[in-house]
């Protein structure tokens, strides 16, 4: 008869609940299902089937008790591998997000706002627009399968143990701060033809002043907006997918440097 005691009991639960913490705490932040809209049990159901696909390939760890320091240590450092990976991929949508509110505020269409799922709050219709053509190249580039395989790719590379470092959230802000300027840089056309845009329409109030400037400088700068931002379109999905690639690889440094590794 098959007997189980408990330190085997402990053992099956560690080899199934530690990566189970990695992996929800990548879907806690994931652009796709870290979201208000995305149903906890979803989630949920989602972390246990590929928590069952990737334990058995695991290596064997030093058996550990949950209960103890040492388990709260290598519980706390598969929380923050998942927060680094689904935090990178995060810091895209933010960037997408920050590059619509100011062209936004540079048409003039910053009142006009539509409710965000992913962050629960209003954001302008640009905004809106661009997380939705962002998310969209990610499925063109079969960006969803390439997540898993650098959650995959990250239990090979970074086993569970017990070591924890600091070093991973140092590169989790310089790829922000690398991320948001290429986001300037996305939005640099569309505010350099709208300041010409408002400009010109200072001129004109200036030269007539008999002018009414909302009547004609509204319409103008939306219409010159939307325009510059249609030709935009054609350089916007290589700029995208060298974020979202950026992303993967800035993700799985961070883990990296979070084990110790």
């Amino acid at each position: 008869m098959l007997t189980l005691s408990s330190a085997d009991l402990e053992a099956m639960l560690a080899l199934f609940l530690f990566p189970f913490a990695r992996i929800m705490a990548w879907l806690s932040l994931d652009p796709l299902l870290g979201n208000k809209a995305t149903p906890m049990s979803a989630r949920v159901a989602l972390a246990m089937v590929l928590t069952v696909a990737v334990a058995p390939s695991l290596p064997a760890m030093m058996p550990v008790s949950l209960a103890s320091g040492e388990g709260m240590l290598i519980l706390a450092q598969q929380i923050a591998i998942g927060v680094a990976l689904g935090f990178t991929l995060r810091i895209v949508i933010a960037m997408v997000e920050y590059v619509g509110q100011l062209i936004s505020l540079q048409m003039g269409l910053s009142f006009a706002t539509l409710f965000d799922p992913i962050n629960g709050a209003q954001t302008p219709v640009v905004s809106q627009f661009l997380v939705v053509a962002t998310l969209l190249i990610l499925f063109a580039i079969n960006g969803h399968h390439l997540v898993i395989l650098a959650l995959a790719r990250g239990f090979e590379e970074i086993p569970i143990g017990a070591s924890l470092s600091a070093g991973g959230f140092a590169i989790i802000v310089n790829w922000a701060v690398t991320l948001f300027s290429t986001g300037l840089h996305i939005a640099l056309p569309i505010t350099a033809a709208l300041l010409a845009t408002n400009l010109t329409i200072g001129m004109m109030t200036r030269a007539a002043p008999q002018l009414n400037i909302f009547a004609i400088g509204f319409p103008l700068s939306i219409g010159v907006g939307f325009g510059v931002l249609y030709l935009s379109l054609a350089y916007l999905p290589a700029q995208i997918e060298a974020a979202w690639l950026g992303a993967l690889e800035n993700g799985l440094r961070a883990m990296r440097a979070i084990a110790g590794w």
